[in-house]
């Protein structure tokens, strides 16, 4: 017998498939009116016509309820996929060998872009010394880091896209273009953050952020710093290790919202140690979570080391914790030295 909860998650779950109908439906007939006005050119071709009939077979599986369903096993097609290309018909599992090789070389590409967008490996500004780690769970990442020298101080920006795979890796490749285009008007930091905000939710669709630490750094150890949704950051000492939480909700949720700023000062050889959720989630062969506690336990026990030293320990023991398991999401680490 079906209960009142019951009843209201079943009515959740069919308002939820109507929202996303709805955008397929949107996206699908502009595509239509587009494909319809470059059909009359003269100079359109057979391809136009064939894309047309592929937008109508897709607008006819909407109507029939099967859109977004394998024609093969009749799963459903992964998310993040059909969001870059609604008119798919199969999931990964059934592609086509060419369409397996197309996608490969896709991927290849789109990671070797990614990997021209990362900051040197060597770097460092007057009074900083930043190193970092990026390890894709598979051929491109969601993970986001980046180092920029701005009038006399840096930004230093690390953050992970929600999802996996390809639709998350070209939405970081579109944070690091908008954070490194407003970079250069010298904003304040929050107003920084709030633009890139309003951009990236007017670029998104639902279900499509991105949590994030922006920092700025000055020479003396100054820092302020705005942590949009993203795990804490720790600032290391002789002293120990301080936690800050996040200051706001993640990117691209609410186009309206204010990240306030938070302000600290390392003194020289302090460090702060950033990090996407591929080290806290990560499990052992026996089901356990790597968590918080063991990531302040481990950068507390390397304190007085250099940032490549950390974060070589790190690696060490997350491939210890894990027994050498095959990596399941991504992982970037960054750490921040002040230095004489």
């Amino acid at each position: 017998m079906e209960t009142p909860a019951t009843r209201r998650q079943t009515i959740a779950e069919d308002k939820m498939a109507t929202t996303e109908n709805s955008y397929f439906l949107r996206e699908l007939e502009l595509r239509r009116e587009h494909l319809l006005s470059a059909s009359r050119a003269s100079t359109a071709d057979q391809s136009l016509n064939n894309l047309l009939a592929s937008v109508d077979a897709a607008l006819a599986r909407l109507n029939s309820g099967t859109f977004g369903l394998c024609e093969t096993c009749h799963e459903t097609i992964e998310a993040d996929r059909l969001l870059c290309n609604p008119l798919l018909r199969f999931c990964l599992d059934h592609l086509s060998g060419d369409e397996q090789r197309a996608l490969e070389n896709d991927l290849t590409l789109a990671a070797r872009i990614q990997r021209a967008l990362l900051p040197p490996t060597d770097w460092s500004a007057a009074g900083w010394l930043a190193r970092y780690h990026y390890q894709p769970a598979g051929l491109v990442s969601g993970d986001y880091c980046d180092l920029i020298e701005s009038d006399g101080a840096f930004l230093f920006l690390l953050g992970d896209v929600a999802g996996k795979g390809v639709a998350a890796s070209m939405l970081m490749s579109h944070l690091h273009a908008t954070f490194r285009s407003l970079a250069g008007q010298q904003l304040p930091l929050q107003r920084l953050v709030e633009l890139a905000n309003r951009l990236f939710c007017d670029s998104t669709t639902a279900g499509q952020y991105a949590t994030l630490v922006v920092g700025r750094a000055w020479p003396d150890g100054r820092v302020e710093y705005v942590s949009a949704g993203h795990l804490p950051l720790l600032h290391v000492s002789p002293a120990g290790v301080s936690a800050r939480e996040a200051t706001g909700v993640p990117l691209g949720m609410f186009c309206g919202t204010s990240f306030p700023v938070c302000e600290l000062t390392l003194a020289r050889n302090d460090m702060l140690f950033l990090y996407t959720d591929g080290l806290t989630e990560l499990f052992s062969p026996a089901g356990d979570e790597y968590g918080m506690s063991r990531v302040k336990s481990l950068v507390k026990r390397h304190a007085a080391s250099r940032p490549e030293e950390l974060l070589a320990a790190c690696l060490a023991d997350v491939n210890s914790f894990s027994g050498g398991a095959k990596q399941k999401d991504d992982l970037t680490l960054l750490a921040l030295r002040r230095v004489d």
